[in-house]
């Protein structure tokens, strides 16, 4: 075909449509069979094809209640099976203008356009009314039509058409709303399961079995008994399970707690109905809001599709599903889907990246909170509706939901985080400064960044080292002729007290000369690679030279090994954390070697709505072995899998407590590991998406979050750079990093005003580094989130829902950056509370609240705001977090209308293991109430050796009368007290922080 269209291409005009007649003159003599057909009356450049898979014939056409009628020389490309016109018949034009239901809702109606979809076209002069309108009569007009909004989708991948549509026993009828299906389920009790007698009490809630209703089917070998099991974990926490009981399948190994029995005084009910088929609710026992309801049909269980939906209550707004690039933490639901399977791909718009968490948090038009989670790992994607509604997707394993009844968006965070793992305790130099690239190329490189950061006195904590400080990218190597001295470098950096993360990737080549390169042969001899169906191991190709084989971290052999690995090699480099990266796992092709089998595994009947053609793509085979299975089940968990081997084996090569970041997450991650949001670019909009990124890990349970900041694809500029640092300074996990063959971009290079601007902010991080370490011991051990949008403190405020250009530290600190290039102010929004500037401590005026106002932004700062109420503790800043641990230390007092403030401080040695577990550590609690500042030793297990000596209070009305201030009972000299007419008052004090507070403001 490419050869005659190459050849034709090349014929004189006049000859091509010769040509093209001779080609059909066979068929032009059999027209007399098909000539009623061919009055089908739709010209042929508006014809809908009928037919669109391969072996359509007059008989196959005529089947589907088709037209059948060969394509002219005019239009070649024309489908000769098509859909029967019958817009513009008198019944079309009779339908009154109030009847019409608009068949082109997007933009660009014309008649053919109308036409071609089988849909009626007159033109009307009455403003609103559609000109291109359903046919009335059939589906469309039943008492069977489902409004767009509920519809769910009969036929989710390409390709779909009436008659395959039907051949499913679903109906068809074109929808008004853009991206709402054509094809959909029906709800007459057709389609679906039915109970098999009535749900059985068990110790733990419910069991109800499931018959299948129907013979028809979207993509066959459906299950036709299934159960469903409701599990009553605790009074927030709620279970519903679908699986085939007759047959194991894959189900994640993530352990939940579960208790022997039903929790009492459950938050939540569930409801079972059967008609006109089987659904169920899942309601708020105190209002009696139905959070999920599935009868809007469609549960499917195949052997490889399982399709759920469910309406949301009224009003509800969503949040999360990852991990992707959304446009706006608020979610849109006009049909949007989102696809999730772990893939090596940079953020891009609607793309499935690194990691998969099908969890999201909801919020009610009675401003209640809740959370559901779908514990999964195989390809899926959802699809959000504008009911709302959700339809869920996956092409393996079981249907695990878990709800989680809140009610506030806090409380549905500890909820998901008791269940699935507390995010870790990060050590406290980690919270610091910290710089890398892919790319410094030698060890000269890497000194002349570290010196650059020095010599304009910028914080930095951490220094990387990317793939090339390796020799030739092979893990646990070092380059010896480029970075030569690397060892005795980094024990210098230490010296310093800064520290040093490494990077190691999970792909091990095979092809170094035989007892040359351990850990391929150890992993050899312990048999921990991934496998192909002959029991080899599966061989791509990623850094190192040579073929890759990967480590199968569901094994627990892997662990070992990895283990071992990274603790010999802490003997060669001193490092103090381990990043690890291209874990989903990424491969450089589509497959292992030599590619993947053209079996139901590889080439599942559904492709969920990921990026990408093939699951292969980037990866590994899925009908590669794991010690759990088939790569099928267990991609999305590579990088999880990972994630406890390598905490472990940083505690072991360190002494000290572990640091991981991984690229790829999963359910659970966070117990482990850190993340970054992977290859950005130097880009502005990626400085907005990086704070969305960063508020949906918080609600994934990963709070220790951030992007590389200035971007990592592209060359920066020195106004982006800039505004990103002040953004990134804010990130619970700061790092700039950027890109092989890009400019560098540490904060050195851009000249001593830019370097002043960025240690200006960098010292009010580290600052707050105190209240920073508190808000991730409040999450390590109770949950939460450190990084949260307004939503969460202000969920009754609607205006706050839609807030994502701004965010939280904690209840306490606003941040407000600057987003758009040349910009110099900010629109702020401020909820209904007092809020002052951290700067100048004066307060937002009363007219801003619930209201947005536009607030100076210089270039060389970053709007910051704090929220009266709060005590939020500070310390002295330093280079490093080393030197500014040992500084004295401080309290920020912000008042709030009543004129009373709360806080805490958590403090331990910073890098020990277990130092909670021990009781190693301090934790006090603050209370401004009655002019008088107390604290409240909780735990005094570490000695710090500390001491508060500065106090700033906010929001005083009135100065000290002559009674000044008194400090733990002795009265405070007169030049220790500060006030300002902004209602500021600075105490200069000296109290260990180990003792009692007791500040009265006389």
């Amino acid at each position: 075909m490419r050869s005659l269209a190459t050849r034709a291409a090349a014929l004189p005009p006049l000859l091509l449509p010769l040509l093209l007649l001779l080609l059909l003159q066979p068929w032009q003599g059999r027209r007399g069979a098909w000539a009623q057909s061919c009055d089908g009356g739709v010209p042929e450049d508006r014809r809908e094809d009928c037919h669109p898979e391969p072996g359509a014939s007059a008989e196959s056409c005529a089947e589907r209640g088709c037209a059948w009628c060969p394509a002219t020389a005019a239009a070649p490309g024309a489908p000769w099976c098509f859909r029967p016109n019958s817009a513009g018949a008198a019944g079309c034009r009779a339908v009154s203008d109030a009847a019409k239901r608009d068949c082109h809702p997007e933009a660009g109606a014309a008649e053919g356009a109308c036409l071609a979809r089988g849909c009626c076209w007159a033109v009307v002069e009455a403003p609103g009314v559609p000109w291109c309108f359903h046919e009335p009569g059939g589906a469309c007009d039943s008492d069977q039509l489902v409004e767009d909004a509920e519809r769910v989708d009969c036929h989710p991948e390409k390709g779909a058409s009436e008659a395959a549509c039907l051949a499913r026993g679903c109906r068809w009828c074109p929808a008004s709303a853009a991206g709402a299906p054509w094809c959909f389920i029906p709800r007459d009790g057709s389609y679906g399961y039915a109970m098999r007698g009535a749900p059985q009490k068990t110790a733990k809630g419910w069991r109800v079995d499931l018959q299948k209703l129907h013979s028809s089917s979207l993509f066959g070998a459906d299950v036709e008994i299934i159960a469903l099991e409701a599990e009553f974990h605790t009074a927030d926490r709620l279970r519903i399970k679908v699986f085939d009981p007759s047959q194991a399948r894959f189900e994640v190994p993530l352990h939940v707690p579960s208790p022997d029995t039903a929790a009492a005084a459950q938050q939540y009910d569930v409801r079972f109905e059967n008609s006109p088929f089987f659904h169920f609710k899942v309601l708020r026992r105190s209002s009696g809001e139905a959070l999920w309801d599935t009868s809007l049909g469609g549960l499917t269980f195949s052997h490889q599709f399982l399709q759920l939906a469910t309406r949301l209550g009224a009003g509800s707004s969503v949040y999360g599903f990852g991990e992707h690039e959304h446009p706006s933490y608020r979610h849109h639901d006009d049909f949007v889907s989102h696809g999730m399977y772990a893939r090596d791909q940079s953020p891009t718009p609607a793309g499935n990246l690194y990691g998969v968490h099908n969890f999201y948090m909801g919020v009610g038009s009675d401003f209640r909170a809740h959370g559901v989670l779908l514990l999964n790992s195989n390809a899926q994607d959802v699809t959000l509706a504008p009911g709302p509604a959700i339809t869920y997707r996956t092409i393996g394993g079981v249907l695990d939901f878990y709800f989680f009844l809140g009610p506030t968006p806090e409380s549905v965070v500890q909820q998901y985080t008791e269940a699935v793992g507390r995010p870790f305790l990060p050590p406290y130099w980690s919270l610091g400064f910290q710089l890398s690239r892919w790319g410094y190329g030698s060890l000269e490189a890497v000194k002349a960044a570290v010196d650059r950061l020095s010599q304009y006195d910028i914080p930095h904590d951490v220094q990387y080292g990317d793939i090339d400080y390796m020799d030739r990218q092979l893990d646990f190597t070092y380059d010896t002729t480029s970075y030569e001295g690397l060892p005795q470098y980094v024990q210098s950096l230490r010296d310093a007290g800064m520290h040093y993360v490494i990077i190691l990737d999970p792909c091990i080549t095979k092809d170094e000369p035989p007892g040359s390169y351990r850990p391929y042969e150890l992993g050899q001899q312990m048999g921990i690679w991934i496998k192909n169906s002959d029991g080899s191991p599966a061989v791509g190709k990623v850094w190192p030279p040579g073929g890759s084989v990967f480590p199968d971290f569901t094994n627990p052999a892997t662990a070992s090994w990895w283990v071992q690995l990274c603790v010999e090699f802490s003997d060669v480099i001193k490092y103090d954390g381990i990043w690890i990266d291209m874990n989903e796992p990424a491969n450089f092709g589509t497959g292992q070697e030599p590619g993947c089998a053209n079996n139901p595994l590889n080439k599942p009947p559904y492709h969920p709505r990921i990026s990408g053609d093939d699951l292969a793509e980037k990866t590994l085979c899925p009908d590669a072995h794991t010690h759990l299975g088939r790569h099928y089940d267990t991609h999305s968990l590579f990088g999880w899998a990972q994630h406890e081997p390598s905490f472990h084996a940083s505690q072991n090569a360190t002494g000290k407590r572990a640091f991981v970041l991984s690229r790829s997450t999963f359910v659970g991650s966070g117990r482990w590991a850190g993340h970054w949001l992977g290859d950005n670019f130097s880009l502005w909009r990626d400085m907005h998406m990086s704070i969305i990124g960063m508020l949906e890990f918080n609600i994934f349970g990963i709070p220790y979050i951030g992007a590389d900041i200035c971007g990592f694809i592209y060359d920066t500029t020195h106004e982006l750079c800039l505004r990103w640092m002040q953004l990134g300074a804010f990130y619970p996990f700061s790092r700039n990093h950027n890109g092989l063959g890009y400019k560098d971009q540490d904060p050195g290079v851009f000249g001593p005003e830019f370097a002043e601007a960025v240690r200006s902010v960098l010292l009010v991080r580290y600052t707050l580094l105190p209240f920073l370490y508190s808000l991730f011991h409040e999450t390590h051990t109770r949950g939460g989130t450190v990084v949260r949008p307004l939503l969460h403190e202000f969920v009754t405020d609607v205006q706050t829902h839609g807030v994502d250009r701004a965010f939280l530290w904690g209840p306490a600190l606003m941040v407000a950056p600057v987003l758009s290039e040349g910009a110099t102010t900010v629109e702020v929004y401020f909820p209904d509370a007092r809020w002052y500037s951290y700067y100048t401590g004066e307060e937002v005026p009363a007219s801003w609240r619930r209201s947005s106002a536009r607030v100076a932004a210089p270039l060389d700062r970053i709007p910051l705001f704090l929220r009266g109420g709060f005590v939020v503790p500070t310390q002295e800043p330093a280079k490093t977090t080393t030197h500014s641990r040992v500084n004295p230390m401080g309290l920020i007092v912000s008042l709030d209308e009543n004129l009373e403030a709360r806080g805490s401080l958590f403090w331990d040695d910073g890098d020990s293991i277990g130092t909670i577990e021990s009781g190693n550590f301090f934790l006090a609690s603050f209370a401004f109430t009655g002019n008088r500042l107390t604290s409240t030793v909780e735990r005094a297990g570490y000695a710090a050796g500390l001491a508060f000596q500065t106090v700033r209070v906010l929001g005083l009305r009135s100065p000290p009368a002559s009674g000044g201030v008194t400090v733990n009972g002795s009265p405070l000299p007169p030049s220790d007290v500060a006030f300002q007419p902004s209602g500021e008052l600075t105490l200069k004090i000296s109290v260990p922080i180990t003792t009692p507070l007791n500040i009265a403001i006389n």
